[in-house]
């Protein structure tokens, strides 16, 4: 079992993949979007080449669990890439994880104009962990 996460933004997707084992979640590139139909391929392809099992994609609500304007793109792109690929795609909350991996970046002192490279991609590794646990808690792997 291999699991491939998205954080899906408008202008960037951040990605992580986990360990065979499903211990960890590891992140990846960020991938910087060109247009939707060109972004949906690359990331099912991604995903298909990274040999997951599932795809993982984070999902925007607002603090109280509603959803809000990006949560309906983010849905619109997620059907898109269900579409696109044989594999299944799940959703899980991304509450937070940007806001921590924007926090994990300047406590390491890494630069203003070069944390939007890594922020994505950390904060898919978050959301990615927390499905990993939440599977494991529930006795689904």
């Amino acid at each position: 079992m291999k699991l491939i996460c998205y954080d899906i933004g408008n202008k960037r997707v951040g990605v992580a993949v986990s360990d065979p084992f499903m211990s960890m979640a590891l992140p990846k590139d960020t991938y910087w979007r060109k247009n939707f139909q060109k972004d949906v391929q690359f990331l099912a392809e991604l995903a298909k080449k990274e040999n997951a099992t599932t795809i993982v994609c984070g999902l925007p609500v607002n603090l109280d669990g509603t959803q809000s304007e990006q949560t309906q793109l983010t849905l619109t792109f997620i059907e898109a890439l269900k579409a696109a690929t044989t594999i299944p795609v799940v959703v899980a909350d991304e509450r937070f994880s940007t806001k921590e991996a924007t926090r994990v970046l300047i406590s390491g002192g890494v630069r203003r104009e070069d944390r939007k490279n890594y922020v994505d991609s950390i904060a898919a590794s978050y959301i990615l962990e927390d499905y990993i646990r939440k599977i494991k808690f529930q006795g689904e792997i």
